[in-house]
């Protein structure tokens, strides 16, 4: 891909925002100098450039190769293939830098080759079933291409996590409520699972969780349906629904029109909990009917955003 092309690559992504509701999603695919296929969503992506100047500091996690100043601000710089056990990475830093948000955050990630854009269908986006030891965790979904061409989707959450550790809670004061008060929550991502988990632990909320969107809904309507055959409310079940926005086979908006529309779910919230922090996407979230959108990750922040909806 020429520097004219990158450019131009990333310039309708706002245009593209209204995929978000339709359970499909454009990934950018980069390499990272194997035969192997990555991915990153496009809604995550800044822009797309060749690798600047990067000045290197004293005591930087492993994989940060640096920091860079990009129009005033100081970004870190990470290394993607250096958080993955691969085979055969040319030496080097790589030609193309990706600038992207994850979490509120600015980073720069380094890869041996920027490709193009694809459009594909959330329910194609598979968790995989198996991973290679070494790399357990930092897979989060494959994409299967025409011609069999896998695509993996990097836990970026979890690369993250590993560059520069966990986010600490630190205070979090229980909610004012019963002990039979429930929350579901849905989340592809390790790191996120774990952290939300100790948030509601924090909060003396009692929780279940699904790991996809689709895995997600079939437990929603078994738990719809059983709450239906004993006679009990609804909201007696499940108080509210923290729902992520990107996820393999079905997204967080298409999960949140499918609880919305139906009448079994009235009066328990949904909220979207997500590290696509852009106005765009909480534009999208309102649209299909969250009832709150949080940006990933906050403890402080998703603890009172829950508290009053769960002590309602």
């Amino acid at each position: 891909m020429d520097m004219a092309e990158k450019k131009n690559l990333l310039e309708s992504v706002d245009a593209r925002t209204g995929l978000a509701g339709s359970n499909k999603m454009e990934i950018l695919l980069f390499s990272l100098g194997t035969r192997e296929t990555f991915g990153i969503n496009v809604f995550k992506v800044r822009e797309v450039g060749r690798t600047p100047r990067i000045t290197r500091t004293p005591n930087m996690p492993r994989g940060v190769e640096g920091l860079i100043s990009l129009r005033g601000n100081v970004i870190p710089v990470l290394s993607l293939s250096s958080f993955l056990e691969l085979e055969g990475v040319p030496p080097g830093l790589g030609n193309s830098m990706m600038v992207a948000e994850y979490s509120k955050r600015t980073l720069g990630f380094l890869v041996h080759e920027v490709d193009r854009i694809i459009r594909v269908d959330w329910e194609k986006v598979k968790a995989p079933e198996t991973l290679l030891s070494a790399n357990q965790g930092l897979i989060t979904a494959v994409i299967e291409l025409d011609g069999g061409r896998l695509v993996s989707i990097l836990d970026v959450e979890q690369v993250l996590a590993n560059a520069f550790g966990e986010a600490v809670i630190i205070d979090i004061p229980p909610a004012r409520i019963s002990e039979e008060v429930s929350l579901f929550f849905v989340d592809d991502s390790v790191v996120a699972r774990r952290k939300i988990a100790e948030v509601l632990d924090r909060l003396g909320v009692k929780h279940k969780h699904a790991n996809n969107g689709a895995e997600a809904w079939v437990r929603l309507q078994a738990i719809a349906a059983h709450s239906q055959q004993v006679g009990t409310a609804l909201r007696d079940e499940i108080r509210l629904i923290l729902v992520d926005a990107e996820m393999p086979e079905m997204d967080g908006y298409v999960l949140t029109k499918n609880i919305k529309a139906d009448s079994r779910f009235e009066g328990v919230p949904v909220v979207m909990h997500s590290s696509l922090s852009s106005e765009a996407n909480r534009a999208m979230g309102k649209a299909v009917g969250v009832d709150a959108y949080v940006a990933k990750f906050d403890a402080e922040v998703l603890a009172d955003t829950l508290r009053p909806m769960l002590e309602r």
